[in-house]
């Protein structure tokens, strides 16, 4: 199954030098710097349409599978064209590909390891790209001359483009869609009165707000509020931000976080209309020390609803953690 010329970059005037420094920055990501099907620290390899960083071996196995399927760069060594940077940059790195390419990695067939035989490495990286058997059929990503998709196939890889939350500008003018998304509840909150807080949820996506009432002294609220918001064609991240109401002076700022929409969205728009298959997860949400995931965050079918239950723990504050769920309502 070929996966040559899967991504079509938008050629740029940009000196050369700009997009070598976005390679590196992607490469200083936490998640780049373990290999991507191994986790072997400090990969020196990767695979340019593909978008992920290797280690040494599993760069040997990519090779092997041909450049059709994978084509293998040194990042030391090699010199990158414009196009390679540009599919690395537009895919983001291991987490963004992994979300797609072990979406649905069985239990009972784990990764390989650093010291994992060649024979298990080979086995599991052929499987993961070549025959991707860790993808539903209808999200598997094949090519037809220079680069035709199915629809299924043209949804997932504009989720890795042009919907990418890296290099995007804020256009609330065209939608694709809408979140309905429940603030939960939040646990064990900072203190910024007496002994308690007041605390209220801002959301933001572009230039849209929503907020939810006020919880008067409560450390861990349960607000179970339903907040709705549009996503514009070009989107980036969900900003949350926790704040302390006072009657008499500036709100106090409780933690905040991102939650990045790419999975979720991505996997919807690959799947069309929910209402026509059975409950299933379509999607994950890697957590990686550069978010504020407590753990996994899946993107599953419930009842002919996607859905995706996030758990976040606050940042720039000394505690918090929030709980959401997000609800895709597709723009028919």
């Amino acid at each position: 199954m070929s996966t040559a010329n899967r991504y079509q970059p938008i050629k740029s005037t940009k000196p050369v030098i700009g997009k070598t420094r976005k390679l590196k920055d992607l490469m200083l990501k936490s998640d780049n710097r373990i290999c991507a099907d191994c986790s072997a620290p400090d990969p020196k390899w990767a695979s340019a349409n593909i978008g992920v960083f290797l280690c040494l071996k599993c760069g040997d196995v990519h090779r092997a599978l041909g450049p059709d399927v994978s084509k293998v760069l040194s990042v030391t060594l090699d010199d990158w064209s414009d196009s390679d940077i540009d599919s690395m940059v537009e895919v983001g790195g291991n987490s963004y590909a992994n979300s797609i390419y072990e979406a649905f990695l069985p239990k009972d067939h784990p990764k390989p390891k650093p010291d994992s035989t060649m024979e298990y490495r080979t086995k599991f990286i052929r499987a993961k790209y070549e025959t991707q058997d860790f993808l539903k059929p209808s999200l598997r990503i094949t090519s037809k001359g220079s680069f035709e998709p199915t629809n299924s196939v043209k949804s997932v890889n504009s989720g890795f483009s042009s919907t990418s939350t890296k290099h995007v500008t804020e256009d609330t003018r065209e939608f694709v869609g809408e979140l309905n998304i429940t603030v939960v509840r939040g646990i064990e909150l900072a203190v910024r009165d007496m002994l308690t807080s007041d605390p209220y949820v801002i959301l933001t996506l572009g230039e849209q707000t929503a907020q939810t009432t006020v919880k008067k002294s409560d450390l861990n609220p349960v607000w179970n509020e339903v907040l709705k918001l549009s996503v514009p064609r070009n989107y980036g991240p969900l900003k949350l931000q926790v704040y302390d109401h006072d009657m008499f002076s500036a709100d106090d700022i409780m933690g905040e976080a991102e939650i990045d929409l790419q999975p979720m969205i991505t996997a919807a728009m690959a799947f069309g209309d929910p209402s026509r298959i059975g409950d299933m997860q379509i999607g994950r949400w890697f957590m990686t020390r550069d978010n504020c995931l407590l753990k996994d965050s899946t993107v599953n079918v419930v009842s002919g609803k996607v859905k995706q239950e996030v758990n976040l723990k606050l940042q720039n504050v000394e505690s918090g953690e929030m709980e959401l769920e997000l609800e895709w309502v597709p723009i028919l």
